[in-house]
Parts: structure tokens; sequence; C-alpha cells
């Protein structure tokens, strides 16, 4: 037999409700049992006592880098630093270089994945052709080659007729149209979020209303054309309430928030420090109040990274300058317990549902559940291992986390893809 069992952890699998110790059985690679004393001859045996088994974690954005910029990262080590955070399936975003706007890059990425990942990879197009923003690319195409959404993600598709198209097309192909909502006009500059800590250290601010310009704009088009619009890394409390809104009118709208926006806010800048320059920007606590209360309200689904790689000479220079994101692929677990467990605002299988089939429900991916016949991807963690984050050790070819040096609580033990063991006691095999 071609099995793997893991042994007499509490599993946790939201989409079927479970919660309590159980046995999994993994055969060819897809789940083929969940229950008490299971049995299997020839079946290599995980114990899991004490731990926690869930389904592999689903994150809807994260930033690979390649084509184009594998100095920052590659699809081999992005794939990697994902399986040590839990990460069994990901959505990659298109802004490479040349950016995801053609089949062959599609496929380009597709079979690097099949080849050198260890994780599932999921393309996502371009909208526009070279993401200029005015000619929309051949999305039935892209999606014939295996995209699973649409975006320009990096920047908002400013030109509302290529949108408004764009949605009618995506509608058809039945899959999301994903926007990085913020008006580049109304941006004006500003390098963080205009508040309080941007008046102080004298930076140019970023005011949020750039944000819900875009978010309202989307919905109306949205509505009009029936189509998903999916808000990414969503951050102001004005798009948490329209997109509010919009899904008690019977919009199909959904958005995802970060870690690193539901844990900290614009003062996390301190002195200038550029790991915490993001895009959006980190914001002020009010709205990191109004992101926890849409997760915890259903308005926000899903919990992505936005992992977004730079290395030192995209980051060691003054804050002006320097390039937007974080990575956090490998951070996501322990930030989003601080964030949301920790203080009561979710309990563990409420977490996890925003992690696993929530999100893979959105971009209608396999997996996320246990259930029987679903993909023997799981992920197995200790939730109160406490550790220190030692940005050397990630797996990530880039190193830029403000967690750095952080204690941290909640860790990844083993990370199971298909029923294959990719990472085995905290490292990857």
């Amino acid at each position: 037999m071609n099995g793997l069992l893991i042994k007499g952890g509490r599993v946790i699998d939201p989409a079927s409700g479970t919660d309590g110790v159980r046995d999994v059985l993994i055969v060819d690679g897809r789940i083929a049992g969940v229950g008490t004393g299971l049995k299997a001859n020839g079946a290599a045996v995980i114990d899991a006592k004490g731990l926690v088994v869930s389904p592999g974690f689903v994150d809807l954005h994260v930033h690979l880098r390649e084509p184009g910029q594998e100095g920052k990262e590659t699809i081999a080590t992005g794939t990697r630093a994902a399986a040590k955070g839990g990460v069994t399936s990901l959505a990659c975003m298109p802004n490479t270089v040349p950016p995801l706007d053609s089949p062959a890059l599609i496929g380009h990425v597709l079979h690097k994945a099949a080849t050198e990942g260890v994780v599932r990879v999921y393309p996502v197009g371009c909208i526009s052709h070279e993401r200029n923003g005015e000619v929309m690319a051949d999305l039935a195409a892209l999606r014939e080659a295996g995209a699973v959404a649409f975006s320009d993600d990096g920047n908002a598709v400013m030109n509302a007729l290529l949108t408004r198209r764009a949605m009618v097309n995506v509608k058809a192909l039945g899959v999301p149209y994903v926007e990085h909502a913020e008006d580049e006009h109304l941006l004006d500059g500003g390098v963080m979020h205009e508040g309080r800590t941007s008046l102080r250290l004298g930076l140019p601010g970023r005011t949020s209303l750039a944000e819900d310009v875009i978010v309202a704009r989307d919905l109306i088009l949205a509505e009009a054309a029936g189509a998903h619009v999916h808000i990414a890394h969503i951050s102001s409390a004005g798009s948490v309430a329209l997109v509010r809104d919009a899904r008690r009118r019977g919009i199909r709208a959904t958005a995802e928030v970060t870690p690193h926006h539901l844990l900290l806010t614009d003062e996390a800048v301190g002195e200038f420090d550029t790991r915490c320059k993001v895009n959006p920007p980190l914001r002020d606590e009010p709205h990191r109040q109004a992101l926890i209360a849409g997760v915890v309200d259903g308005t926000i689904q899903a919990i992505a990274t936005d992992h977004a790689p730079h290395g030192p000479l995209d980051k060691d220079v003054e804050f002006t300058s320097a390039a937007s994101g974080m990575v956090g692929l490998e951070t996501l677990l322990p930030v989003c317990l601080e964030a949301l467990v920790h203080p009561g605002h979710l309990d563990l299988p409420g977490l996890l549902a925003r992690l696993t089939h929530l999100p893979a429900r959105l971009f209608d991916l396999p997996g996320g559940t246990l259930d029987v016949g679903a993909p023997g991807d799981l992920c197995v963690f200790d939730e109160k291992a406490a550790w220190v984050l030692d940005a050397r050790t990630l797996a990530s070819r880039s190193h830029n986390t403000p967690f750095d040096g952080r204690k941290l609580t909640g860790r990844v033990v083993h990370t199971i893809v298909g029923g294959r063991v990719i990472v085995r006691d905290g490292a990857l095999t």
C-alpha cells in the first residue's frame, strides 16, 4: 500500500465540522479515511499526539517573482517557504518580469512548479496586456492555459471601461476579478498610512480613501456585470464596510486580508523601518479593528500572506525609496494566532476555516478539506510551541520580515502534499 497514516492528533476540518482526536489515512495521494483506530498495513505512520492536524493552508496571494526576479525568490524557494509555513496550495500573482499575460508564461509557471516546486501552484493571469491598464489580455486563452483568476496586482486597473469589459469576461469564464484597490491619483506620492505617525515622521501619507474609491467603483461594476470581484489585501475600514454592504445586497464580493494588517499598525514603522513598508500600508488601530471585525463576521473570508520577497538592495535604503512588501509564508500561522485566536476574536477552527476551505472555495481550488477523495494535503502543527524567528533561517530567498527576533507561538511540524511529507519535524525533507 502506498499510504500514510497520521495518528492521534486533534483533527480540525472546518469544512466538515470535524474537531476531535482522530486518525487520517492517505492512500495514493488522497484522503482515504478520517476516524479512530484506523489501520493500514504497509503505510508509513506519523504520530501526531498532542498536535493539531488540519487541511493544508490555501494562500490566495503569493509573489514567487519568477520569471524575471529570481534574485528575490524562485518557484523552488517560494514553494519551500510555503511548505514550511503549512501552505500546500498557493495562487501566484502575475506582476513578474515579464508579467503573466500570455498562455506561454502561464504554462512556464506551471511547468516550473511541477518540476521544481513542492506545493500546488495556481497562476493568476493579468487583466491587461503587459499590465499596462489599457489593453485587455486574452483572458479566455489565459484561462485555458491554467489561470485561476485575473488581476493586475501591484496596481489597480485605473481604466473603468477596461474594468467593466474584463468583469464581463471573467463572469463568462467563471473566475474572480482580483483588484489591487488603490487609486493612483489619490495616493499622491504617499509612502505610508496618512495619519499621526506619518506626520510625526515627516513622511508623505497614503490615504485610505484611495482604496475605498476603487472598491466602491468595482462593486458597482461587478453588480452590473454579475461578476465575482475579490478585493486583494483589504486594509481600510471604509472598504470593509463597502464589501459588507455589497454582500448584504447580493453582490458577489469577497475579500482577503493579510496577517500583518491584522496584527500591526502604522506605529510599527517606528523610526523608518522599511520592513514595515507594505502596499497597501499598515494603517492605524481603528482600521485594524475594522479588519478584525470583518474577519469575524465573514465579510472577509480569507487570510492571505501577500508574501512579497525583496532583497537588501530594495529594503536597506531610505524609507521613501524602499520597495513595498514583506515575506509572510513562514510566519502565517503564528501571526494569525497572535492576531485573532489569542485575543479571543476567533477560536482555532474559525481561524483554520479562513486558511483552508473558505479560500479554496473562493478560487474554486481543490483541497482545503479532509473529505474522502480530497487531495492528501495536510498541515500538522503545535499551536503552543514558542520560538524566536531568525530570519536567516527562512527557506525564502529573501528575509524582509519585521518579525525577525520576535517570540512567536505556534509552529508547523509536518507539511504533507499529496501524501508526500515535504516538511518533517519542522525541517524540509
